[in-house]
């Protein structure tokens, strides 16, 4: 009889025994509105811990370097809100484009994403009873991440975040699954820890006011840079400011530029343009002050607060 009944109890456990998988959260963005794009470069993502890193290590090629560029990449293009920019490939791309003969046209951009992996590691940790045994692999990450406004070289953000992610296994009266190594728990860990980085990424970006330029001012047309990519649509309306005067802190030298004046606004009629780079909007003019076509460079559009 106890024989049977502990047949039955192994079987019930067995029936019961899962996987257990802790899953990266995924990182959902509220949108308001329009949204302007800002665009964004990966400068680097390097792997500054330990891990993986042998006799034959080449740096240049650290797969968990590249692996969290990636997974960033993939999420903050997710979020729909910024326009990436290649950066760590773009010499084999400018290869490739000189070998169609080909013209590169590359544009800058408004920030730059610097980031690291700072801690990595793996830990198997594992419980014995009289009749059950489990065994969890525990793996853990922390990314580092800068976010720089390139115009000025100053760093506007910068975090640390931690992620793990975990497998674990069960066994009753010997009866249940072996996990071997599992690899994805690395990625896991690496995503779950740069998720925890990306809103705030996303809130520093578009804290500042997004701005434009005049392309052409003349009697057939007036066209601003910009279009569909970054979000703009016809009707939308943006303010035609001045630019300020540009002075020196002498406490940080660094280049302070100074409110500029509202002079009018501009609406948009239609977009065009098939690239980023290409791309422009026909406005309409509503100023108090008359546009020099000459002088365009002191005025430009800036998103209305």
């Amino acid at each position: 009889m106890m024989l049977l009944a502990l047949a039955i109890a192994g079987s019930s456990a067995f029936a019961q025994r899962k996987t257990e998988i802790v899953e990266a959260p995924t990182t959902v963005v509220k949108e308001d509105g329009m949204v302007l794009k800002r665009k964004v470069a990966i400068g680097r993502f390097s792997n500054e811990t330990q891990y993986a890193k042998g006799v034959f290590y080449d740096k240049e090629n650290d797969p968990m370097g590249k692996q969290a560029l990636d997974i960033l990449s993939a999420k903050l293009a997710a979020s729909g809100k910024f326009l990436l920019l290649e950066r760590s490939d773009l010499a084999t791309l400018l290869e490739e484009c000189q070998k169609g003969e080909k013209t590169a046209s590359t544009i800058g951009a408004d920030y730059m994403i610097i980031g690291s992996i700072t801690e990595f590691g793996r830990k198997n940790v594992g419980k014995e009873g009289v009749f059950t045994s489990q065994k969890t692999q525990v793996v853990e990450a922390a990314v580092a991440i800068r976010l720089v406004d390139v115009s000025t070289g100053l760093i506007i953000y910068s975090d640390e975040a931690k992620g793990s992610a975990e497998l674990t296994t069960k066994t009753t009266l010997g009866v249940g699954g072996q996990a071997g190594y599992d690899a994805t728990l690395s990625d896991k860990a690496i995503s779950e820890a740069i998720g925890q980085l990306v809103e705030n990424i996303i809130n520093k970006c578009t804290n500042s006011l997004w701005k434009t330029y005049f392309l052409s001012y003349d009697a057939d047309a007036v066209l601003i840079a910009g279009g569909a990519s970054q979000g703009i649509k016809a009707g939308m309306v943006f303010n035609i400011m001045t630019e300020g005067k540009k002075v020196k802190n002498p406490q940080t030298g660094v280049m302070i530029t100074l409110p500029g004046k509202n002079v009018g606004t501009v609406k948009v009629l239609t977009t065009g343009g098939d690239t980023p780079e290409t791309e422009y909007s026909f406005v309409e003019v509503s100023s108090s002050e008359t546009i020099d076509a000459n002088n365009m460079s002191k005025f430009f559009i800036e998103q209305v607060k």
